[in-house]
């Protein structure tokens, strides 16, 4: 059977996939939890479910697709932000199905995506942790913080327009000061980072454990007197079943 992920790209499956390999651990985890047993490779960063037991295959961006092929998988699992086109296509042409999913840029088209991929591609139905996530995110709340929310240092990368983490963000009354950029993910200097504070156009600084692990000592230091939280990136940027907790705890945080 033909299907075709969010790209519009075929996927040809040989029936329902009993050999799955993941590369992006968001997908890693809701695939593992919603149909157990069928993933047997998964990347060094696929963290969840904590018990995961299969075989690794390096980072998402860097895979080693030999390791890939000697799993034989009737469908392996990319993302169009995580996963480089080239690795995607040289599967492609050695016979493997790819689904890609498009990074997405709310909740809503979060779960919407994950809802075709588990009751087209496994013929699933829909599970419950799904039908809960999108209870607990159709909501937003009013606005009561603005915040600049840092990925990565060196150089600084700053969630911007368009980003799944800004929507859940935006949804728990959050506002990000760059979400009007041109960037989805701007590469900003720390004076003008500083600026947004000393202005008064921003007042949070929020700072997740991924993919950089900002902590106490690292990361706050570079914006004296500024209120901070830091928070899960997990729950921050996956989307799946870790979606459920996620309002809650990021909720207490915030």
């Amino acid at each position: 059977m033909t299907l075709f992920d969010d790209l519009g790209e075929d996927v040809p499956l040989r029936g329902l996939p009993e050999r799955v390999v993941s590369l992006v651990p968001s997908l890693t985890e809701a695939v593992a939890t919603t149909v157990p047993g069928v993933l047997v490779g998964a990347t060094d960063y696929c963290t969840h479910p904590s018990g995961l037991d299969v075989p690794r295959v390096g980072g998402s961006k860097y895979p080693k697709l030999d390791r890939v092929f000697e799993l034989t998988p009737d469908l392996v699992l990319a993302n169009s932000e995580e996963n480089r086109p080239e690795d995607v296509e040289r599967l492609r042409a050695n016979g493997f199905p790819v689904w890609v999913t498009e990074a997405p840029a709310t909740v809503p088209h979060a779960l919407a995506s994950l809802r075709r991929l588990l009751t087209q591609a496994f013929e699933v139905d829909e599970p419950r942790w799904l039908v809960e996530a999108e209870e607990l995110w159709r909501e937003t709340r009013p606005v009561r913080r603005r915040a600049v929310v840092p990925v990565w240092r060196k150089p600084w990368v700053i969630l911007g327009r368009d980003t799944f983490g800004g929507d859940v963000l935006r949804r728990l009354g959050v506002s990000i000061v760059y979400g009007s950029e041109t960037d989805r993910y701007p590469r900003p200097k720390l004076d003008e980072l500083r600026s947004w504070f000393a202005e008064g156009a921003a007042d949070l600084l929020v700072l997740p454990d991924e993919p950089y692990l900002f902590t106490a000592e690292d990361g706050p230091e570079a914006f004296p007197g500024v209120p901070y939280v830091l928070v899960s990136g997990r729950y921050l940027t996956w989307y799946g079943p870790s979606l459920v907790a996620a309002h809650a705890e990021l909720s207490a945080v915030l």
